[in-house]
Formats: C-alpha cells, sequence, structure tokens
C-alpha cells in the first residue's frame, strides 16, 4: 500500500459518504490518500501543514476533431471566419490521407494523456469513404487502459438518408461509434431538415448507437435546430441518447424563451456541450468591429434546467480555431473569462470532470472514493488564484504510477517535494 502526501481536492470530486471535514472557502479539503493495486484504498483528512498541492481527479474532454488538429499552418485561415475555415477545411479533406489522420490522431492523443486527460470524443469528418476511420479504431484499441477514445461520423444530414450512408451507419455502431451531423446554419426553408433529422434518430435507434450533433453554432437565428429536434423527440421519442454540440445561438433567446426551451431540454434528455473557444473565436465577426454579442452555449441556464452539460475544447491547431493543446487544465483557466465557469463552485467544475464522464458513459464518474482509479492530476498551485494567475506545472498519477511530464516540462519544486513525500509500499 502506498500514501500520497497532502493534497487540496474539491469537495465535490471526493466520496459524499467519507468522513471528511468542510470544504473551505475555495471548495477544497486537505486529504491523504492511501492506494493499492492501482486503486484508492482510503479517503483521510490531513492537517494543514503548509503549501499543498491543488489536485483534480483527469477531466475529460467530450468533443474534439482528432483528424484534422495541428492543420492550421499548412490550411490557414486568416480571416478567422466561418467561412474561411469551412473552405480550408475543404481544402484539408481533398487531400487528406489515412496515414496523415492517424499521425496527427497519435499526436493528439499523446498530448492530452500527458495533460492529464482520460477521456475524449471525436467527431470525424465522414462524407463518403470514412477517410481513417478503420486507422482511428485501430488507435482507440491501442489507447484503451491509457484513454477512453470515442468516435462520432461526421456526415451532412442527407448522407445518413441513402444507402451509403445506412452501411457507414451500421459500420460505426458495430465499432462502437456514434452518429453525427451538422443541423444548421443555413436551414431548409421547406422543412427539409426536419424530415432529415427524423430519419437521422430512426436511422440511429435502428442501428442502435448515440447521436451528436453539431447544432445552432451561430449567431442567429436562435436555436432553431434545438426547437424543431425538441419537439421531434416530444413527437416520438428518441430509444438513443442525444447530445447537441455547440448550441451557441440558444443564448440569444430572451430570458423565459431560453428558460423554457431549457426545460424542455432536460425533459427530453437530451446532452449538451459547451464548446467556447471555437464559439467565441469565430462567431460574431464582422470587418472592422468589436463584436457586442458573443454568443455560446448559455451553461448555467440550462445547469439550472436540470440539462447534462459538459465543455469541450473542440478544435486545435486547426483552421476553425489556431489555438489549444488538448490541455483540459488551460480550458479550465480560461473558463471564468470565457463562460464565467467558476471552478471553486460544484457547477463549475463537473462539465470538465463528473458531467462530462457521464454525458460520455463511461465507467467512473471522476469522483474519489474506496476502489476507484488512483488517478490524479496534481497541479503546481496551491489553490484557484494561483492556477488562474499563472499556467501551472502539473504531474499526472494514474493507476498509482506517475506519468513521465512532457519532454518540454520540468516539475515545479512543490511537485517534487509531493513525489518524494510518497510512502514507500509498506
Amino acid at each position: 500500500m502506498s500514501s500520497l502526501a497532502p493534497l487540496r481536492i474539491p469537495r465535490c470530486l471526493l466520496d459524499p459518504l467519507a468522513r471528511l471535514p468542510p470544504a473551505d472557502a475555495e471548495g477544497l479539503v486537505r486529504v491523504e490518500l492511501e492506494h493499492r493495486g492501482g486503486r484508492i484504498t482510503a479517503l483521510r483528512s490531513a492537517p494543514d501543514r503548509g503549501a499543498t498541492p491543488l489536485a483534480l481527479t483527469p477531466p475529460v474532454d467530450p468533443h474534439v476533431h482528432l483528424d484534422k488538429a495541428f492543420t492550421a499552418s499548412a490550411y490557414p485561415n486568416p480571416s478567422g471566419t466561418m467561412a474561411g475555415a469551412l473552405a480550408a477545411n475543404l481544402r484539408e479533406l481533398e487531400q487528406r490521407q489515412p496515414s496523415q489522420v492517424l499521425a496527427r490522431a497519435e499526436l493528439a492523443l499523446d498530448r492530452a494523456w500527458r495533460h492529464g486527460l482520460r477521456g475524449l470524443r471525436s467527431h470525424v469528418d465522414s462524407l463518403g469513404p470514412p477517410v481513417g476511420w478503420d486507422g482511428l479504431q485501430d488507435l482507440r484499441r491501442r489507447w484503451a487502459g491509457r484513454l477512453d477514445l470515442q468516435l462520432v461520423a461526421l456526415a451532412p444530414l442527407p448522407h445518413w438518408g441513402t444507402a451509403a450512408g445506412e452501411a457507414l451507419a451500421r459500420q460505426v455502431a458495430a465499432d462502437g461509434g456514434l452518429l453525427g451531423s451538422v443541423v444548421g446554419p443555413p436551414y431548409a426553408a421547406t422543412g427539409a431538415d426536419a424530415a432529415r433529422l427524423e430519419g437521422l434518430l430512426a436511422l440511429a435507434e435502428r442501428v442502435g448507437c448515440g447521436i451528436d450533433l453539431h447544432i445552432d453554432e451561430s449567431d442567429g437565428p436562435p436555436a432553431p435546430g434545438l426547437a424543431a429536434l425538441v419537439a421531434l423527440v416530444e413527437r416520438r421519442g428518441c430509444a438513443v441518447p442525444i447530445t447537441c454540440s455547440h448550441a451557441s445561438s440558444l443564448a440569444l433567446l430572451p430570458p423565459r424563451r431560453l428558460a423554457r426551451l431549457a426545460e424542455r431540454l432536460a425533459a427530453a434528455s437530451i446532452n449538451v456541450v459547451a464548446l467556447p473557444l471555437t464559439n467565441l473565436w469565430l462567431l460574431g465577426k464582422r470587418p472592422g468591429q468589436t463584436p457586442l454579442i458573443r454568443p455560446q452555449a448559455p451553461v448555467q441556464q440550462l445547469q439550472a434546467a436540470g440539462v447534462r452539460v459538459a465543455l469541450g475544447s473542440d478544435n486545435v491547431q486547426d483552421p476553425w480555431y489556431p489555438g489549444g493543446d488538448f490541455d483540459p487544465v488551460e480550458l479550465l483557466r480560461q473558463a471564468p473569462l470565457l463562460s464565467h465557469q467558476l471552478p471553486w463552485r460544484r457547477q463549475g467544475l463537473a462539465p470538465f470532470t463528473c458531467e462530462a464522464a457521464r454525458l460520455l458513459g463511461l465507467p467512473w464518474d471522476g469522483v474519489l472514493r474506496e476502489g476507484s482509479p488512483a488517478d490524479l492530476v496534481v497541479l503546481g498551485a496551491t489553490g484557484w488564484g494561483e492556477l488562474l494567475a499563472r499556467p501551472p506545472r502539473r504531474r499526472v498519477l494514474r493507476c498509482g504510477q506517475w506519468l513521465p511530464p512532457p519532454p518540454q516540462e520540468e516539475p515545479s519544486p512543490l511537485l517534487m517535494a509531493l513525489e518524494q513525500q510518497q510512502l514507500a509500499p509498506g
């Protein structure tokens, strides 16, 4: 059995039944953890004896794009607009090779793992033959045990109504994936999108896999895709899980209409993934103007209505967003500015941890209890203020073993002292 030196851990990430003191003003509790065989065997209160590192359970990213990551330099989008991103994406897609997709995805998973992520859901451009799909399935199997990787086949709505779409759906279901598409903008004025959306729901039910949609990723009109989807589910039901990613223009609804639609989403058990980095980068751009309204999914209003909400990084160094590095801690640091998600509150932290894990249906919700994985991200900060003040160094504990830090990063003295204090097996 091994013990870890005291850590400050958010109370919401600790067993609610554990006999621990109340959380401090930052929502943190000083605890000592014991582990054996890669599992937590005990949690107990730790005395306050000087600087104590902040630690989290490994976050989960519910929405990334492994297939196009790290393509921004080769396929730039200097205007930073939706139109520019789509044009550059299509150029890259025309020249894409499975070996390139695999190499980019391998690099992405390695960075994500070293940064502390334990699970990702990636959308994969899949119009026609799913370029790189088989390679990503191999990658998913090779990384099992380190990272839980889920894949979403992303194709236009009309494609799912074809024989080729049916065949793709059956392959995706056999591989344990999900069906994905883009619901506006633009929207079919004839109502064809509603019929196609119902066809996608029926197809997903036939093959037995979940759905994850890019929906209402725009700065207007307000949430027509979500309204159509909710009405459809209310009318016919849906036997498979549905996730709505982006949902940006939902924020443009007046407060009462927003609250009512959020309640309907909750009643229909429709999940939402907010993606503020890409949305705030792309939406509302007008030449020579600073945008006064920057729509993104209204996370707190959705949470208040009972909707399961997670936060994701979306695009990483591609034409849609040139930044990012598959680093959940950096996204967590930016969330207070981007979305007023305050990590010292349970609802501010849950979209990165417990709610993201539940949305993906992972076997562990990210709460430390006896028998849970001995997995942690230990940060070179003693509290939230230090975390927000500067990018922290970190060490990642997986199954009770420290991962090596990224080659460009050496651990801070605080983290080195933590490792030195870990007791030898007894």
